[in-house]
């Protein structure tokens, strides 16, 4: 089944994206499961979940004892199988719901416990669960490593109107070659009149856009409500609709 990765600059809309597609899958009747691995953890509420699972990262023993070891010495391959199962919530048309939560770094490259501990975890959910995934990313690629990459089918990355917006799509673009991401997509949010001025500058840098998503104050509504955006309806749940509809979902 397919795995998709939805990363883009915060604020842009990447959540409602990837919990209005996962709700769409599973209607479909996939087993889906949504992981939250982006730090502002709003994935629930898009999704319709009331009361969200506790981020992993705030389990403390639990990693040390799977991922930690004597002397600062950590191990590479922890046990994770049983994670998604223990700590994962479902919540409507039956989505299941993984929060990472935040892995503090010391430094560029940093490695620890938690941050093998939750590469490790989604090495697993990739490449081995045979479930529709999507990983609701911040705008990088620090979850992620060369051994999970082939796991990941698409990488699509949420714009919106601005300059700022389409550099970090460049960016994303750019750090995710260097762990060997093959296939990209974007998506354009909040669109207005300038649609083609988008759609060429994100060309320039090869990102090919596969759907395009209006502005809709039924979001705003949605989000005011706190109401799921599918549940909620509207011209963006649509758009969305029509983006899932030229994804495959079965992968060969």
């Amino acid at each position: 089944m397919i795995k998709i990765a939805i990363s883009g600059k915060g604020g842009v809309g990447k959540t409602t994206v990837s919990g209005t597609l996962a709700r769409l899958l599973a209607r479909d009747g996939y087993d889906v499961l949504a992981i939250d691995a982006d730090p502002s953890m709003n994935l629930a509420s898009a999704l319709g979940i009331k009361n969200p699972p506790k981020p992993l990262t705030e389990f403390e023993e639990l990693i040390d004892e799977r991922a930690g070891g004597p002397a600062g010495v950590f191990k590479l391959n922890p046990k994770v199988d049983d994670i998604v199962g223990k700590f994962g919530v479902v919540g409507p048309d039956n989505v299941k719901l993984l929060v990472l939560g935040t892995v503090e770094r010391g430094g560029s490259g940093c490695m620890c416990p938690a941050s093998s501990f939750m590469k490790a975890l989604l090495r697993h959910v990739l490449l081995k669960i045979n479930s529709v995934v999507i990983l609701d990313m911040e705008a990088g690629v620090e979850h992620l490593g060369r051994g999970t990459t082939r796991g990941i089918d698409i990488m699509l990355i949420v714009v919106e109107p601005g300059a700022r917006s389409i550099e970090t799509a460049g960016r994303v673009v750019e750090l995710a070659r260097q762990i060997d991401i093959k296939k990209f997509g974007a998506v354009i949010n909040k669109a207005g009149d300038d649609v083609k001025f988008i759609e060429k500058r994100l060309d320039e840098l090869g990102i090919p856009v596969v759907g395009v998503i209006p502005y809709d104050s039924a979001l705003i509504k949605a989000d005011m409500e706190n109401i799921a955006p599918v549940d909620m309806g509207g011209n963006a749940v649509e758009a969305i609709k029509n983006i899932l509809g030229k994804l495959s979902v079965k992968q060969e």
